[in-house]
Order: structure tokens, then sequence, then C-alpha cells
């Protein structure tokens, strides 16, 4: 497998746009840590190869992301993360997989109706989630080993990734073989979590459409720090994180990281995070 390492360079001038076209590969330059949102929406990024719709409503994609050589590479089924709110949307995401496509990874990057979309939040927001898994198994993409993939996702987007690993567990699909869950400061625990003050806290009230106790079964069927885990899930949490609370990371996962680092430090390539992120999609896809 092809391994482009992201080692500290200079961004040329034309790649200060923020897209680029799809034949070339930007550059990140090494950061600090604690960057933020904005930060990662102005990093630059290429397109993607091609879009997949899974199902009738404009949120229900994925896009596929492929390196510029070779075959068969390994696998990054990404979701992507925002309070589960269609204030945030797929784009914030393509800088991750740009980055991930040049370190040799191909990368399904998931679309899916949130709050505030029609048929978003508890359950269709995980329901999307699935049928995306399931129309991959089923296209199989030229240039993806389904054999060696990992489901990956950040904060919200962690949420649901672990929700698929549990999925996965109870009901496979087919000709796809994911070996673990990378959770990147991911909401392990819907109910703790919607008890906080923050606005993403209340968030989690809009995605389940009512209070706990209200809807007992649905919040657990929502709630991953009550399910089994995928037996290879990976979380990792910045102790910089304002938005994701320390005990978030009472799970009793395979493999719990802690960084110095904020809670948009994984998505941003170059930062100290994103080269933990690396080693350990080496670990897991090796």
């Amino acid at each position: 497998m092809r391994r482009v390492c992201l080692l500290p360079v200079i961004l040329l001038a034309g790649l200060q746009q923020a897209t680029a076209a799809a034949d070339e590969f930007p550059a990140y330059v090494a950061t600090a840590a604690g960057v933020s949102f904005d930060a990662v929406q102005a990093l630059p990024k290429r397109a993607p190869e091609q879009r997949y719709d899974y199902g009738d409503s404009e949120q229900q994609f994925a896009e596929l992301w492929l390196p510029d050589s070779g075959d068969r590479h390994p696998l990054v089924i990404f979701i992507h993360g925002g309070c589960w709110l269609n204030a945030f949307a797929i784009d914030h995401s393509a800088a991750l997989a740009t980055a991930l496509t040049r370190a040799g990874y191909a990368v399904w990057n998931v679309e899916y109706r949130r709050v505030g979309d029609a048929g978003g939040g508890w359950p269709g927001s995980f329901e999307d989630i699935r049928s995306a898994l399931e129309l991959l198994a089923a296209r199989k993409p030229p240039g993806l080993d389904l054999q060696r993939a990992v489901i990956a996702g950040h904060s919200a987007g962690g949420h649901l990734a672990l929700l698929a690993g549990s999925s996965i567990l109870a009901d496979p699909v087919a000709g796809l073989e994911v070996r673990g869950i990378v959770g990147l400061a991911p909401i392990t625990d819907i109910e703790r979590y919607s008890g906080g003050e923050g606005s993403c806290q209340a968030a989690a009230i809009e995605f389940m459409g009512s209070e706990p106790p209200q809807q007992p079964a649905a919040w657990r069927e929502a709630n991953p720090a009550v399910l089994p885990l995928h037996p290879h899930t990976a979380l990792m949490f910045g102790t910089g994180d304002r938005i994701i609370p320390p005990e978030q990371a009472r799970l009793g996962a395979w493999h719990i990281h802690w960084e110095p680092a904020g809670h948009f430090d994984w998505i941003y390539p170059g930062t100290p995070a994103w080269r933990v992120l690396l080693d350990r999609l080496e670990t897991m896809l090796q």
C-alpha cells in the first residue's frame, strides 16, 4: 500500500484555494493543537471521484475518494459530525478525505439526514448510515478492498459510527469486513450527554425527539454505552475539548487515547492528533 507521510511543508499559493482540481493532492502544514472549526473549513481540498445516492433525499449520498495510483486500497468509511444538525454538512470533512487519500486510503464519506431535514434525527439518521454501508457492499466500487475497512466518525458522527459497529455485530453487511471502529471525540453516552448545558447537548434532545424518560427504549437503542461494542473499537479524546466532556470516555473500548488536543484537531490534517489517527488506522488495516 502506498503511504505518503504528512511531513511539514509550505503550502503553495495555488493551494490556498478552498477547492483544488480533482487530480491534485493538497499538502498540509504541521500545525499546533487547538484548531478551530473555521480553520478546518478553510483547508485546501480536492474533489471526490464519484457520488453515490443511496436514497431519494438530497442528503442521502456518499462520496468516493481514491488515492491517485494503485488499486484495492484499504477503506475508511467516514461519518462527519456537527451535533446531528443540518447546519453542519459533509463539506467540512473534505480536507480529511483528501488527506486520507494522500496517505493511501480510499474514503467512503457519508452524508445523511440530520435534525432539520425531513426524516432526520432518530432513527432516520442512523438508518441512513446503515443504508450507505449496504450500498457500498452491493455496488463494490472499483479501487476498494472491502475486506479491509474501518468505520470512523467525529463527534456526533462518532456516535453513529459506534452504533454502526454494534449493528454489524448483530447483522453483518455481506461482503464488507469492518476491522474496527474509530471514534474521534465521539459521543459515547447520548443519555448522559443530553443532560449537559451546551448547545450540542441540547441538540441530543432534538435528535432523539424526546427526553430520556419519555421514550426509554428508543434512548437505549441509540446509546452506545449500553450496547455491545465492536471488539476493535478505538476512542480518541482531546484534553482541550470543550464540546465533549471527559466522562464520555467511560466506555469499555479496546483502545482509548488521550491527546492534548481540541475538538477539531482530529479532522485537521497536520495536527499531532491527526498523526495519532493515522497510526491507529495503520494498526487496524495492516
